[in-house]
Parts: structure tokens; sequence; C-alpha cells
């Protein structure tokens, strides 16, 4: 099938790759010139491990073209993607959906023959109402359908998650559109992935209801942990006792920092928006937003409370600034928060990340950046894990304990032991980790 996917941001940019690897031609839009050009030359703006060479190799077939003009693609395409971004709207935390209305009035102009017209975007309840209703004005003798299609892409692992996934939700009544939706999966079939047909309005709720979930999964955890701390437990395996009963599951119960990225933060305050607006409040997700909100700021205090209450004139070296591993993404990372509280305590910061310190430099002022975890931690006070990377699990801590002022690990993502960090002389913090249990 002919697919054009309007956006070539994450979602837009895996989707049309991820399709084109299925053999379908897509040429991915974007009004950002220097970014298709960029595209052209093979140069994939965002770190997502595999997308580079999956991008390059379905360019080198023909089947991805990349393009400014939005006209010619919509005009040939069965399939139109509308994969814009949806930030929070300055004010009020809805969902901005500007560059939705604006792609759903382009499309219209472009329309040539019967279009499928998709939301990939994360889209609050009604936004298909409204971009059929701004094609419909445009276009009364347009033949189209519009179907939500939400994304379930983790970064880092959004290639695996396109072509593996637990489900395809497609949420039209139309029978045209639900078999074109078919055969544009239909690569899929082997996998035995679900297609889970739906109305629009259910499938556009099931994407926040998801990551609503999965947040109040992490928030309730966390301050599991906290309470860990205070009685003698260990957080690590109150989650895995109740982890192994299948009701619960495993996933998404790490004890940390608190959630960030592009989606969770954004996604709780639109759905608790939508709520309220609805006279329908969701009470539970929105003492998740505020707890994890205070969460991310609590963490620099325990960096303070581990050398004695003062940090004035310390130096702290900070390990991960991402919000999570193989990704370079900085959206709502807790790395922020927790640095700009350690320089208003009077610390100087120290940090390395293995991609995501280009990203980091454009939120984060007054940091040193280093070229790896053992610069980063010379001369240290202490050194704080934030983001697990792989590099991270197994550091050379006899080097550390050369190089750094005092031996003290912050372990904000409880990727080590504790006795085994008290082996090599240091003295350990972790989450949900009480005194008792740091020995």
């Amino acid at each position: 099938m002919r697919v054009a996917m309007i956006g070539t941001g994450y979602v837009g940019l895996v989707s049309g790759a991820c399709f084109a690897d299925f053999g379908h031609d897509v040429v991915c839009v974007d009004k950002d010139a220097d970014k298709i050009a960029a595209l052209k030359r093979g140069e994939v703006p965002i770190y997502e491990p595999g997308l580079t060479e999956l991008v390059a190799n379905n360019a080198k077939q023909g089947r991805l073209v990349f393009s400014t003009d939005l006209k010619p693609a919509v005009a040939n395409a069965d399939a139109v993607f509308i994969a814009v971004g949806t930030p929070s709207r300055r004010g009020d935390g809805h969902a901005d959906l500007s560059y939705v209305h604006a792609a759903a009035t382009e499309i219209a102009k472009a329309m040539s023959h019967f279009t499928l017209v998709v939301t990939k975007s994360t889209v609050p309840v009604g936004t298909g109402d409204d971009v059929e209703r701004i094609i419909r004005a445009a276009r009364p003798d347009a033949q189209f359908a519009v179907v939500s299609n939400p994304e379930f892409l983790r970064e880092g692992a959004a290639i695996r998650d396109f072509k593996h996934p637990d489900r395809i939700v497609v949420g039209t009544e139309d029978a045209r559109a639900r078999e074109m939706m078919a055969e544009l999966y239909r690569p899929l079939y082997l996998n035995a992935a679900p297609l889970l047909y739906t109305d629009r309005r259910t499938a556009e709720l099931i994407k926040y209801a998801a990551n609503a979930f999965l947040a109040t999964k992490i928030t309730f955890i966390n301050e599991i942990a906290d309470l860990c701390e205070k009685l003698g437990a260990d957080v690590q395996e109150v989650a895995r006792g109740i982890g192994l009963d299948n009701r619960i599951g495993s996933k998404f119960l790490h004890a940390g920092p608190g959630f960030g990225g592009s989606c969770f933060p954004k996604d709780t305050v639109a759905l608790i928006k939508t709520a309220q607006d609805s006279e329908a409040p969701l009470r539970i997700v929105e003492t998740v937003a505020a707890v994890n909100d205070q969460r991310k700021r609590a963490m620099a205090r325990k960096v303070s409370t581990a050398l004695g209450g003062n940090l004035r004139g310390k130096t702290i070296a900070v390990l991960g600034l991402t919000f999570k591993p193989n990704t370079d993404d900085m959206r709502e990372a807790p790395s922020i928060p927790l640095i700009t509280a350690l320089h208003d305590m009077g610390a100087k910061v120290r940090a390395y990340d293995p991609v995501g310190m280009e990203q980091a430099k454009k939120v984060l002022d007054g940091v040193t950046y280093c070229d790896g975890p053992y610069q980063c931690a010379d001369g240290a006070d202490a050194l704080v894990i934030v983001t697990e990377w792989e590099q991270f699990r197994a550091l050379d801590f006899d080097k550390l304990k050369q190089i750094m002022a005092r031996p003290l690990i912050v372990d904000l993502r409880n990727v080590y032991r504790p006795e085994d960090i008290a082996r090599y002389g240091f003295a350990y913090v972790g989450v949900g980790r009480s005194a008792r249990n740091r020995s």
C-alpha cells in the first residue's frame, strides 16, 4: 500500500520506517526542511537502536522517501497517518491539537481518491471527530474514513514494539477502513499480533488509560519504597513478591526517581483535564501526577542527607541524564529537577550520559559535562546513578575508590546490591532499602 506519514518525530519516523520494512511504499513528510534534508542524507535526528540502519536500508530500496511537499504525498496515498506532536498546552495542561488540526486541513486539500486518514498521534477522546469534521467542512465531496490507531512504542525498544506488538488497536466502524488497516498490518499476522477493533473514541481512550495505569504502577512502587525505608524492608524483594502474582505482573514495578519522558507526564495531565471537563474526575491519576512531581524534587534531598545535610561546595557526579536508557530524550527527565535542586543547595555538578548530553545541554546550565563515568567521578563527594544505562552496571569500584573524594554511591535505580558495594568500602544509599539493608 501507499502510505503518507505526516510528521517525522519519534512516532512518525519509527512507524514510517517499519511500514516501509513491511513492503509498503512510504513518504514521510515534514515542514522542517533541515530535518528532511538530513534524513535524505541518512542522518536520523533521534537516537533509537536500529533506526538508522532501518531507515538507510528502506531508503536504499526506494520504499522510504522524505519530502517537505505534503500535497503529492497525500494525493498518491491510500493511507495518511497523522503523527505530529501533541504537547501540553501552556496554561491549562490540555493537549495542544493545533498541529493535528492543521494537518487535517492540509490533508483535505490534497486528497484525490478514497483515503484512509489515521490518527497515530496521542490525542484526547473526540479528536477523530474533530479531524473528520475539519476534512468534511473543507471537502464535502471527499471520500475518506478517519481511524484511530494509537501507538504503544517504548523509546529504546520501538522497532521491536512495532514489529512484535502486544496488540494493535484500530478505532473505526467503517468496514472498508477495517479492511485497509488489516492489509497495512498483514505482515504481523505470522506474529499472531491481535488486532483489537473498536469504535474511534474508545481507541483514543485506550491509549491514555494504558499510560495512566502504567504510571500508577510506577508511582505505587515508589511510595512502597518510601515505606520500606521506614520499616526496614527491601522494595526489590517486595516488588518481586507481588510481581510473581500473574494478576499484578513484574513490569513497571521498579522503584526509582519518578517517571519522565514524552508520554507519561503529558498524557496523565491531559487525561486528568479531560476527565475534569467531563465531570468524571480521576482522583487516582491526579494523585499519581502530583506524587511523581514531588518525588523527582525529593531526590536531591536524598543526596543531601547522604552527605550529612550540607551540599555547599560539594561535587556531585551524576551518571545518566536521559529519562531512560537507550534514548537521547530529556523530556521530563528526573535528572533535570535533581540537578537544579543540587545547584540550589550549593553543589557543583559533573555529569555523563552515553548519548544524551547534547540534548541535556539545551535544558541544563552550569553542569560540567564529562567524557566518561570515571572522569565524571574524579574528585566527587558522591556518585549518583540516575539512569540505568548498561554502561553503569559494571563499574570498577576499586578505581572509583581511588579517584573519588569520598566513597559514596547514591543509586536511584537500585542497579547494585548494597552488600556488593559495601565490600569495596563504599557507603551506599538506594531507593526503598533501609539502613538495616545497606550493610
